[in-house]
C-alpha cells in the first residue's frame, strides 16, 4: 500500500518503507491544490516586485542583492550549480529516498512557494525508481543540506547522474527510460527543493529504526549471558522499575525475561548468588535509558519529518512571506548525538559481559575463554580485542557533532548544526554495533553450550539460530569469518526475528 504523503503522519516505519523497501508514495488532492494555492500568491507577490529572499534576491551574504527579470528566470539554475559542492562516495539509495520523500512532505503543507510540477516529479523519481546519486558529504545541516539536496535537485533539470534499475546513468537517461518529464526550474523551484535538513533527517530517521532493532539484539545477548553465567533474576522482576518509574527500564526488563521464560534459571532451581555484578544486575536501568533516549530522539525526528522546514515559507491566507531558519538542523542533530552516545553504551555493557563470559576468575565455573583445551587453544581470547577495538572507535565517533560548529558564507551563516556529521558517524557506530552484540551473542551461545539446564525458549531459539551460521568453537580456528557471520546475522534481524515469533513482541 502506497504511503501518503500530506504534511503529517509520516513516521519512522513509513520512511523505512519508502527508502528502504521501495514502497510507492501517494500526494492528497488537498495538498496538491495547498501548493498550487502557494504557488498563485508567489507569482503574484513576484509580478507585483515585491522582494522575497531567495526569489528575487541572491541568498545568504547576496541576500542584499535584487534581481531583476531576466535574472529571476536564471537565479534558480545557477544557484543548485553553486550548491551541489559535495564530496564523496555517493549516499545510500535508502537516504536519497527518504530525502526525497521527507521533502514532499514538506511541500505538502502548501507553504514552499514551487510549482507543482516539481513536486510531482520528486513522487515520479520515487515510484518509479530514478535515485540521484548524491555525494554524502558537504553539508553542515544548516540551510539544510544544500550539497546533497542540490545534486538531487539537478535531477529536476535533467541533469546530474542517478540510479536507475540498478545501474548508474546520466540522469537524463534514467529519466527517459523511466518516462519522466524534465521540468526545469524556474522562480523559487530549486531553494525549494534543497532548502531543509531532509538528508539528515531521512538518515536519522532510518537509524533511529535500525537503532531500536540492535537494542532489542542486545537484551536478546543479555538473556543468553546472564543464563550462562547463572545470574540472580530478582534485579528483572518489572515491579522493581515500576517502581522508580522509567518506561525505558521497564521495558528492558520485561524483554530480557520474556526470553528468559521457560529456563531453570527463573524458577529458583538454580544456586545464584545474592548480588551479581553491575554490568548484570543493572542491564534494564542501562539499557532503558537507551530506550528512553531513542524514544526522545524518534519524537524530534518525526516532527521535523511532517513540519515545514524550507526558507522563505509563504503563508497564502494572511498573503504574507516569512524568513527564518526553519532549515537549522539542530532539532535533531542534538538528539541523535544523545542516540548515538547511547548506542555506544549498549555496546560497552555488552563488552563487560562478554568478558565475565571468558574471564575464568568471574565466570561461575565456565572453562577459561571459553575453550576445552584452555593452553593449547586460547577459545575466545582475541573476540574480545576485536570488541573493544570496536568500542573505542564509537567513544571517539561519540563526541558531539552538533556543538561543532564553524561559520561560513562570511558570517552570514554564523551557527550551523553540523548534523549531517552527526548522521554519518551514527551510522558508523551501528555499523561496530552489530559486530559488538555479534561477538557476545557468539560468546553467549558457546558459554551456554557448556552449560547443562534447562534454557529460556527464546534464549534456545536465538542459541538454535546461530548455530545455523555459526559451529561451536571445539578446537581453535581463524575467528574472523564467525565474527563477520555473526555481524551480518545481527544486521539481518534474524535472531530478533525468530525470537520474537516464539515469545512476542520485546517492545510490549
Amino acid at each position: 500500500m502506497a504511503v501518503v504523503l500530506n504534511g503529517s503522519g509520516l513516521t519512522i516505519e513509513k520512511m523505512v518503507q519508502v527508502g528502504r523497501f521501495g514502497e510507492k508514495v501517494e500526494l492528497r488532492e488537498h495538498s496538491l491544490e495547498l501548493i498550487k494555492k502557494c504557488r498563485t500568491m508567489l507569482e503574484d507577490k513576484v509580478s507585483k516586485g515585491e522582494i522575497m529572499y531567495g526569489v528575487n534576491t541572491g541568498i545568504g551574504e547576496f541576500s542584499e542583492i535584487v534581481l531583476n527579470d531576466e535574472q529571476i528566470k536564471e537565479f534558480q539554475k545557477y544557484l543548485i550549480y553553486n550548491h551541489a559542492a559535495g564530496i564523496g562516495d555517493p549516499t545510500p539509495i535508502e537516504y536519497v529516498r527518504g530525502a526525497i520523500a521527507g521533502r514532499i512532505n514538506v511541500h505538502a503543507h502548501g507553504n514552499s512557494g514551487c510549482r507543482p510540477e516539481i513536486t510531482l516529479t520528486l513522487i515520479d523519481m520515487l515510484n518509479k525508481g530514478v535515485t540521484p546519486v548524491v555525494c554524502q558529504k558537504g553539508s553542515v545541516g544548516a540551510c539544510g543540506d544544500l550539497a546533497p539536496m542540490s545534486q538531487m535537485a539537478l535531477s529536476l533539470m535533467g541533469e546530474g547522474e542517478s540510479f536507475y534499475q540498478g545501474e548508474r546513468m546520466p540522469t537524463s537517461v534514467a529519466f527517459e527510460k523511466a518516462g519522466i518529464p524534465v521540468p526545469g526550474l524556474q522562480a523559487r523551484d530549486g531553494l525549494a527543493t534543497i532548502n531543509g535538513s531532509n538528508l539528515l533527517t531521512a538518515m536519522s530517521a532510518i537509524q533511529l529504526y535500525d537503532y531500536n532493532r540492535l537494542i532489542k539484539h542486545a537484551e536478546i545477548a543479555a538473556a543468553m549471558s546472564l543464563e550462562a553465567l547463572l545470574a540472580n533474576m530478582k534485579p528483572y522482576d518489572v515491579r522493581l522499575h515500576q517502581l522508580r518509574g522509567f518506561v525505558g527500564a521497564v521495558r528492558s526488563a520485561n524483554a530480557i525475561r520474556k526470553c528468559l521464560e521457560g529456563s531453570d534459571l527463573m524458577t529458583g532451581k538454580m544456586k545464584t548468588k545474592v548480588q551479581d555484578a553491575y554490568s548484570m544486575r543493572s542491564t534494564p536501568q542501562v539499557l532503558g535509558a537507551v530506550h528512553d533516549a531513542c524514544h526522545y530522539a524518534r519524537q524530534q525526528v518525526e516532527v521535523e519529518l511532517n513540519g515545514v522546514g524550507d526558507n522563505p515559507i509563504f503563508l497564502p491566507d494572511d498573503n504574507l512571506t516569512l524568513t527564518g531558519a526553519n532549515f537549522q538542523g539542530t532539532p535533531v542533530s542534538l538528539p541523535m548525538d544523545m542516540a548515538g552516545a547511547a548506542l555506544t553504551i549498549v555496546c560497552v555493557l555488552s563488552e563487560r559481559r562478554l568478558n565475565r563470559l571468558l574471564n575464568p576468575a568471574l565466570s561461575v565455573g565456565l572453562p577459561a575463554f571459553l575453550t576445552k583445551g584452555a593452553g593449547m587453544f586460547s577459545g575466545m581470547m582475541l573476540s574480545q580485542y576485536t570488541a573493544d577495538m570496536l568500542i573505542v572507535e564509537q567513544r571517539i565517533l561519540s563526541a558531539p557533532a552538533s556543538i561543532q560548529s564553524i561559520p561560513a558564507a562570511a558570517d552570514q551563516e554564523d551557527f550551523v548544526s553540523m548534523g549531517m556529521n552527526t548522521a554519518i558517524k551514527n551510522g558508523q557506530i551501528l555499523d561496530n554495533a552489530y559486530g559488538i552484540i555479534g561477538i557476545e551473542l557468539m560468546a553467549a551461545a558457546q558459554a551456554l553450550d557448556f552449560r547443562e539446564f534447562t534454557n529460556g525458549r527464546g534464549v534456545t531459539r536465538a542459541h538454535e539460530v546461530i548455530r545455523e551460521h555459526v559451529d561451536f568453537l571445539d578446537i581453535d580456528r581463524p575467528l574472523f569469518n564467525d565474527h563477520n557471520a555473526m555481524k551480518e546475522l545481527v544486521k539481518s534481524g534474524k535472531i530478533l526475528d525468530e525470537v520474537e515469533k516464539l515469545v512476542g513482541s520485546l517492545e510490549n
